[in-house]
């Protein structure tokens, strides 16, 4: 009778894990870069979100796409950095199997999401490139939020379906993960079912979204050098090119990583635990942390007014 409430124990639960061989020095210490972390990434992605709601000058195609880049980066930040800071900081490291999966669901989800809107802030870059005089008649603010609701619908039918055939699965292994959150790929290797349909969807639709996302980033790309060598004036090509430069680091900021820990899942089972959660922390809290920062330096109209805000 006992040895079935341990495994009904066990299975009530997953227990998260945060560096590992640094247990002992797991406290105060390890916190503060996660908490100046996540302190920046609130305050950097509000302010943006603020500046451009309050602001009329702002009401375009391009800053309305950072608006929704700064919403998503904030909610990865709320739904990543609460489990980390809670093994960190009060070594809490339980968390219920529904909380598992909303989380894994949401940071899914937005990554989802993200890869959506980096991709049609590509697309407008293009456009105004390409064809600068009708850039604003081709994105309306219409076409603009419609656009904006196909990126939360498919990121949130990407990610419905792992979610529900995870609940379904029967864990009765010691369900202890390796990193300071829930990931699908790790929750999956818990389960004591068939797991293979998830494992083909998985790798399906990071293969259908991301990999076609950034696929067809891209292809914008090599069509914006296209247009921009046909024109004339070296001071215009550069000019346009620098137009690029703030999405160009958003895109590598979030792809890198992503695309190393994905190789290393299917492909490095022989590497280093280390390296693996490095990567994990690096993709998730990363593009949150950086774009904020790497939009205002670059945007003159958006540190013009942040200073103002802040001189005021």
């Amino acid at each position: 009778m006992s040895a079935v409430n341990v495994t009904k124990f066990k299975s009530a639960v997953f227990l998260l894990t945060g560096i590992p061989g640094q247990e002992d020095i797991q406290n105060v210490w390890i916190s503060l870069p996660f908490c100046l972390t996540y302190g920046i990434s609130i305050l950097g992605n509000s302010v943006i979100l603020f500046i451009i709601k309050t602001d009329p000058s702002l009401h375009e195609p391009m800053y309305i796409f950072l608006f929704m880049l700064a919403l998503t980066d904030l909610g990865l930040s709320i739904a990543t950095i609460p489990t980390i800071l809670g093994i960190y900081l009060f070594n809490s490291r339980e968390i219920s199997f529904d909380a598992c999966f909303a989380q894994l669901f949401f940071i899914h989800s937005l990554q989802c999401i993200e890869s959506s809107v980096l991709l049609l802030m590509a697309f407008d870059r293009f456009i105004a490139i390409r064809d600068p005089l009708r850039y604003a008649s081709i994105l309306t603010l219409p076409k603009i939020a419609k656009m904006g609701l196909v990126c939360v619908l498919r990121g949130v039918a990407v990610m419905l379906p792992l979610t529900i055939l995870l609940k379904q699965f029967r864990y009765c292994r010691v369900n202890v993960l390796s990193h300071s959150y829930c990931m699908h790929q790790e929750v999956m290797m818990m389960a004591c079912s068939d797991i293979s349909v998830n494992n083909i969807y998985g790798l399906f639709t990071k293969l259908l979204t991301m990999g076609f996302d950034s696929l067809l980033i891209f292809l914008s790309y090599v069509m914006i050098l296209k247009t921009v060598l046909s024109i004339a004036s070296n001071a215009e090509c550069l000019r346009a090119l620098n137009t690029c430069v703030s999405h160009l680091c958003a895109v590598l900021i979030f792809y890198t990583p992503d695309i190393f820990l994905s190789v290393i899942y299917r492909f490095g089972k022989s590497s280093s635990p280390l390296l693996q959660i490095l990567l994990g922390y690096i993709s998730l809290l990363l593009p949150p942390l950086l774009n904020p920062i790497v939009y205002c330096v670059k945007s003159k109209h958006l540190r013009a007014r942040i200073i103002r805000m802040f001189v005021k």
